[in-house]
């Protein structure tokens, strides 16, 4: 995720459910939705499990990923990272430092942090040397409960006062993607808009994608 990621200059970032109950159901989808275009990203995303079923999810899931070429970044958790040795880690606002985990995980792994609404929070996290910020969410979404409304001219501003790279995240459906993508972001981060897409994971990429490119 990187500078010379961004051809084109806005591309989705996917994250996975918050349950995977099926790993080889999963990693099937996973393969059709980076088959059907261009993705810089892949979060994993699990909640309520136990370590081990984080870590053997990313066994799992990661060289997928990195058969496409696409990052693979786990949630939270900057120790899980290190320990599956994964492209890195992002950050909610109470999962410890970006200066913490960057000690742990080097120079050389991703680290993006949740900033909600926050211009505030997004220059704290920059500072710290975070590679990206997430904003959001933008629109309502069924994936997780939200507390924080961003809006188009945070993304516009962002842009223009920083190189820092932004994702747009939260209730984003293909007819979202090119309003974000002209207000700003760099990146477009989908859950359920492509693993509850009626037609499945890679029809929702290629319309996202087409979105994209407008």
């Amino acid at each position: 995720m990187s500078d010379d990621t961004f051809l084109p200059p806005c591309q989705l970032y996917l994250i996975t459910p918050p349950a995977i109950p099926d790993l080889e159901a999963f990693g099937k989808d996973l393969e059709a939705a980076l088959s059907a275009g261009p993705v810089a990203c892949v979060q994993l995303r699990l909640k309520d499990v136990d370590d081990a079923t984080i870590l053997d999810a990313a066994a799992h899931l990661m060289p997928i990923c990195h058969d496409h070429e696409v990052a693979f970044l786990i949630n939270d958790r900057a120790d899980l990272a290190l320990a599956a040795d994964a492209d890195g880690v992002h950050l909610g606002q109470g999962d410890g430092t970006v200066e913490s985990a960057r000690k742990m995980l080097g120079m050389d792994r991703e680290i993006g942090v949740t900033c909600h609404d926050s211009m505030h929070l997004a220059y704290e996290a920059g500072d710290a040397g975070a590679n990206y910020v997430a904003f959001g969410a933008f629109f309502d979404t069924d994936t997780k409960q939200t507390e924080h409304r961003a809006d188009l001219e945070l993304l516009t501003t962002w842009d223009e006062v920083t190189e820092i790279p932004c994702v747009a995240i939260g209730g984003i459906k293909p007819e979202h993607a090119k309003t974000l993508s002209d207000a700003g972001a760099h990146f477009i981060a989908v859950c359920s808009g492509v693993w509850g897409h009626p037609k499945g994971p890679a029809a929702a990429v290629k319309e996202y994608v087409a979105a994209l490119e407008g």
